[in-house]
């Protein structure tokens, strides 16, 4: 007897559409953390570990310095945040600052403080969570209510302060003034400044604020600035580039693994619409946090970024309306 079929239990087949795959761009990243030395950390200890250790002693001691003057101590406080550094000296740096806190609330009263001092504490106490008064900058208005034009040739003092403007509050106006006049000023000085070293960190400033920067990148770049500086500190330098170097080697080991860890899983062939971003997954973890002691966060939060892009790139780029709610089904059950 022939077998007669009904119309509804007739499956219709539903041919998914074929992947469309970005390019990996990150071809020669994998090809680099292939050749990481499987312990790359404990061969640079070797090297330099004896050295970066004296160096660090060393900048602590400078550092818990009993000084009088808050502002070098300030100063030193930016230079090892801005070199990267600080992790190092979190517990030194939040005892200075309680003191210079409880003893500058109201420097902008000081009369031998200029705009680059003003801002520099207003930024650095600020920027670790001290309540700073925008007001410390009503000094450099003139009787209008404007920034005193004698300010415009002070560049190095205007640098400071637009950097310290982007840490601004709401309604804070006067920092929404200085922003603008800070901006216009550092155009300006662009434009006509002749020192090369300058220029550049004026570009790089205007371009990427610190308050909005990427902590490695700052790291890298004030490293150069830093370097040319007239009077920077060659022990606090050399240290700043050797950890600079040995959190790069952490980095890329970390990288290396993860390499590893998604090319076993062979996503080319068990799901070829996927795409393969596990560098700009790692790259996202390590702008969140870049110490060596979040290793561990960095691998697992980046392993998970991976599979949200799996599930994203199924949603996205492959699965038919039915699938993709029988899928979703499948997740909140």
């Amino acid at each position: 007897m022939s077998e007669i079929l009904e119309a509804n239990t007739i499956q219709q087949v539903v041919i998914c559409p074929p992947p469309n795959v970005p390019s990996n761009i990150w071809k020669d990243a994998h090809t680099f953390t292939s050749n990481v030395a499987s312990d790359p950390i404990s061969e640079f200890d070797q090297i330099y570990g004896k050295q970066i250790e004296e160096q660090k002693d060393e900048v602590k001691e400078m550092l818990m310095a009993a000084a009088n003057d808050p502002v070098e101590k300030v100063k030193l406080i930016n230079s090892l945040c801005r070199l990267g550094v600080s992790y190092h000296f979190q517990a030194e740096i939040e005892v200075q600052l309680n003191h210079i806190f409880e003893s500058q609330r109201n420097f902008g009263d000081d009369n031998y403080y200029d705009l680059y001092t003003v801002s520099l504490l207003f930024r650095v106490l600020r920027q670790h969570g001290y309540k700073m008064s925008c007001g410390n900058f009503n000094k450099f208005k003139n009787s209008d209510g404007k920034f005193n034009e004698i300010l415009m040739t002070d560049v190095k003092g205007i640098l400071s302060l637009y950097e310290a403007t982007h840490l601004r509050l709401h309604e804070e106006d006067i920092l929404e003034e200085a922003l603008a006049f800070s901006k216009a000023q550092l155009i300006k000085s662009l434009a006509e400044n002749s020192c090369p070293h300058l220029a550049k960190q004026i570009s790089n400033t205007l371009e990427y604020p610190l308050h909005k920067s990427t902590p490695r990148l700052e790291a890298l770049k004030f490293v150069s600035f830093y370097e040319q500086e007239e009077f920077r500190n060659e022990t606090l330098l050399l240290f700043a580039k050797l950890d600079f170097n040995r959190v790069q080697l952490l980095h890329q080991q970390e990288l290396s693994h993860l390499s590893s860890w998604w090319k076993d899983l062979d996503m080319p062939s068990k799901l070829p619409y996927t795409r393969d971003r596990i560098t700009e997954a790692y790259l996202w973890t390590v702008m969140m946090y870049f110490e060596p002691c979040y290793s561990r966060a960095r691998l697992m939060l980046c392993k998970i970024t991976m599979m949200l892009s799996v599930v994203d790139d199924t949603y996205d780029s492959y699965g038919t309306l039915e699938d993709l709610q029988l899928f979703t089904d499948a997740i909140q059950r």
